[in-house]
Parts: structure tokens; sequence; C-alpha cells
């Protein structure tokens, strides 16, 4: 039997999947018995499908693949939640498997997805739609499944990685670094979903929803990015021994699933604390395995490809066998979020204040009266000269009274000069 497959989408990942089949087509049937067949690619330019050698494969309407029964599986490269919706959702109806890297749409429309795939009796994989080329989520749907999850941590957005390694590294400021991950690629020219933590965002609900087996939206995870930290943060940092990465993190905790990703003090010594650049980790913790780590490229034409290809295979052996799909959705737990207020941690804070005799008292005073214990205090002066850093660390404190804090110091007269950066404390 020959999978016949229908691919949309031509641009930096599904260029790098059609150079895969082409290059390796012949060597799957002959090493893995897996025969599979393009017979449609479809884009909204005929010339990048023609620049991999399948121009006469093109067409520029995704419903000529989803309508046409001789095609067994749908790969969706196109990204988003609108055009990718009624693609994925189309196939599905239409009782074609279906292979996609969008992390954006199985982060908000995971659940309609996984019913619409077991009304059809067919699979969706997305393996690529959360750390590029490395394998996490078939890890965790397959290896780990005899595992409680307890704890999942990553660096999952490679754009922000490099941006932080540079400043740390290399002592560039936040604007320049953009500037250069641009310039290199690494950042698009709106990087919001990136430098905001939106990307990570979509990624950590996935694997939440997956290691806890209870769903968790886009919606659900507590968000914010890495545009206030600076180089005096993460030297700072390393004086106290630790590293700041945008860590996503989620917890299985006696109240819920915590939830979140922000920038994040981990101690040096952790093995996150040495994934740099571009590289992506995934750390997860299960009560059976213990602490283990997969890392490597997070993205890319190659890894990303090397994905989604991977469950072509999968899912194409499975078709030619007969076989079921094997795990489908599993957030049947409906375990509750617990709301970022409740949580309590150490915190890192730094103030731009002016300089000015009583300005420190002051803000001691602020965080007294909110029940936030001060750790150490340390004043920097800046190039300006007329205003300091104030940088203080906490100890362990609720994330509401943080916030109050810096509520009251901002609504109080020529107190803090910009926005104040803050690093949670994962120990």
């Amino acid at each position: 039997m020959t999978v016949k497959i229908g691919l949309v989408g031509t641009g930096t990942v599904g260029g790098g999947c059609l150079d895969i089949y082409n290059k390796h087509k012949d060597d799957f049937k002959r090493h893995y018995g897996v025969d599979i067949e393009l017979v449609r690619v479809c884009s909204l330019d005929k010339a990048e499908a023609e620049a991999h050698g399948v121009g006469h494969l093109f067409t520029n309407d995704f419903n000529e693949i989803i309508n046409d029964p001789d095609i067994d599986l749908v790969i969706e490269l196109i990204g988003g939640t609108g055009v990718a919706h009624a693609i994925v959702t189309g196939a599905l109806k239409a009782g074609k498997y279906v292979v996609t890297a969008n992390k954006a749409l199985m982060a908000t429309a995971g659940e309609e997805i996984f019913d619409l795939a077991d009304e059809a009796g067919v699979e969706i994989a997305f393996e690529a739609s959360v750390g590029g080329g490395i394998p996490i989520i078939d890890p965790m749907k397959h290896s780990l499944i005899s595992n409680e999850i307890s704890s999942v941590l990553g660096i999952v957005n490679g754009t922000t990685n490099y941006m932080l390694t540079r400043m740390d590294k290399e002592g560039i400021p936040y604007d320049e670094v953009l500037a250069d991950a641009q310039a290199k690629g690494f950042a698009e020219a709106d990087p919001t979903a990136d430098v905001d933590g939106f990307d990570a965002a979509a990624k950590i609900a996935i694997l939440a929803s997956i290691a806890f087996n209870s769903r968790v939206v886009l919606s659900d995870v507590s968000t914010e990015g890495i545009r206030n930290v600076q180089p005096i943060d993460l030297k700072a940092a390393h004086d106290m021994g630790y590293v700041v990465k945008l860590l996503a993190i989620a917890h299985r905790t006696d109240e819920g699933v915590d939830v979140r990703v922000h920038p994040t003090m981990i101690p040096d010594t952790h093995q996150l604390a040495h994934v740099n650049g571009v590289d992506n980790a995934i750390y997860v913790t299960g009560d059976a395995v213990g602490e283990t780590m997969f890392f490597g490229a997070g993205a890319g034409a190659g890894p990303a490809a090397s994905a989604v290809m991977g469950d072509v295979l999968e899912v194409s052996r499975r078709i030619m066998q007969g076989v079921p799909p094997l795990v489908g959705c599993t957030c049947t737990d409906k375990l509750p979020i617990v709301p970022m207020d409740n949580l309590e941690t150490c915190y890192y804070l730094r103030l731009v204040v002016p300089d000015r005799v009583g300005v420190l008292a002051a803000a001691a005073k602020v965080f007294s009266e909110n029940d936030v214990s001060l750790r150490s205090v340390i004043q920097e002066g800046t190039r300006a000269r007329d205003a300091v850093n104030l940088i203080f660390v906490t100890h362990a404190a609720r994330e509401k009274n943080i916030r109050k804090a810096l509520e009251d110091l901002a609504a109080a007269e020529d107190m803090l000069i910009g926005e104040p950066t803050v690093i949670r404390v994962e120990d």
C-alpha cells in the first residue's frame, strides 16, 4: 500500500520537508517499509514548489487536497489559527490523518481538533509544534506514560535564548541584541510573539496538557517576556549563583496546574543554565524516571522538518498496517489552573529611581506594608547619574503582594523611572 500525501505550506519548514522527501523517499521504503507518495502541494507561491522540484504537483487551493479522496494524510505547515484551522479541521472531517507543526492552533483549538480526529477514527500528530527537532511529545505520550509527571521546565524559544545569551556573555543591551537577532534571521520584524513570551506560552500549554492529562490552553498561561531585562540583571544573577532564562514552567500541585512563562533565575548548577544560543531544552520530572532533559536545535528548516517527517512516517506506517491511532487526547483529569496571584517564590526586582535621599527608605517601606520581606538590597548608579538602580531580592513572597507593592510604587509621585524588572527565582 502507498500512503498518498498532500502538503500545505512551502515556506521554511515545508521546504525542509520537501527536501527530506526528495532525498530519502526511497530510503523510507527500503529501510522502514513505509511507502509514501507526495501527490499535491499547496501554497501561494508556485515558485517555491518549483524550487523544490514539485511544481507539477502545485495548487493554490487547499480544498483540492482536502477534497481529494485519494489523499490519506495532510501536512499543514502554514501556521496561525485562521486558514490553518480550516485546513486541519476540514481534513479531519474528510477522514484524513493530519500532521502539523502548528503550536498556536494546538494550544487554542486542541480539544476541538482531538474530538474531530476521534470522531473520524484518524490521528493528529504534532511533534514539531514544540522544540523543533527535539523529540518530546512522542516520548511524553509513550515512553514516559507510566510516570506521573510532576513538572516540565523548558527553554522553548530560540530567539529569546539567543538574545539572553548574547546579553549575558557580551553585555549587549536589549535593543542592540534584538536588532542583531533580526539581522541574523533569528527574530521576526515584529518580534512580539518571541520577546513577549507568547510563542513559549503556546508550547508549554501543549506540554502541560500532555504531562498532566488535563486541558491547558494558551489563555491559561500567565505570560511575561524579556523586554525589561538588561545586562545588569544578568550580572546580578551571576553574582548570586544564578542564570536568567526565559523559562516555560508547568508544575502539578495540590491546587492544580501552575503554568507560566517569564524570565527566571535558575541555579547556575542546573542543566538548563548551560543551554545557550538558539538551542532549546525541556526538563521533565516523573515519579519513576526521575529527572530527564531533552536538548537540541529548537527551530530552523532542518530540525522542524525532521520532526514533521518523523510524524509522517509513523502515521503512514499505522495507516499501511491498519493500526488505529495509538494515543489520542488524554486530557481527562480537568485539573484547575492555579491563579498566578497564588504563586509563592523569591523575587529579584530592579527599580530605576531618582538619585535623591529617602527613595530607598520609601521603597523599603512600601514593600514592608505589602508583606514583602527583603533579603538584600543593592544600589547602583546609572550612566545618566540622575538615577540609580535599586536591586532587591526578596524572601519567599506572594505574587499578589509583589504586584500590589509595585503598583503602589508606580502610583507614588516621582518614585519610578520606567518599568520595573521582575525576575522570579526557580530553585
